[in-house]
């Protein structure tokens, strides 16, 4: 069974601070364990890059690269799938609702995948069962 992954989960896994640290490594000890294919979009890449970079500096970003993106089956995000997500994030009207939220949902149901390992209640709203 696939996991999707979001950037919530690998901020909450790099860095020690986070509220979730304790409970984002153990969750993710056990997909590795358990050799748990794990997903995530070109736009979660772009996304955790960019904050791990400005939150965690360079020493992180390096790992994040050299460590978990090696791991991952990234689903690269196309212009239709760009339309999609736009016209949801336009249809919810949500300001705290994001376009990477919204591709994540699309490729999550374009996926059949139903599990996502994320900090980010939005999943729920979209019910998608999430870890921890």
């Amino acid at each position: 069974m696939r996991i999707y992954v979001d950037t919530s989960a690998f901020l909450a896994v790099l860095n020690a601070d986070d509220e979730n640290h304790e409970r984002a490594r153990r969750v993710w000890t056990d997909l590795l364990t358990g050799q748990t294919p794990l997903v995530c979009s070109s736009s979660v890449l772009v996304e955790t890059y960019a904050l791990v970079q400005s939150r965690l500096g360079m020493e992180a970003m390096r790992a994040f690269h050299e460590d978990i993106f090696p791991l991952l089956r990234v689903e690269w995000v196309d212009h239709d799938l760009h339309l999609r997500a736009a016209a949801a994030l336009i249809t919810a009207g949500r300001r705290s609702l994001s376009l990477v939220d919204c591709t994540s949902f699309e490729i999550m149901r374009q996926l059949g995948i139903r599990r996502v390992f994320a900090f980010d209640a939005h999943f729920r709203e979209q019910g998608f069962d999430c870890l921890p």
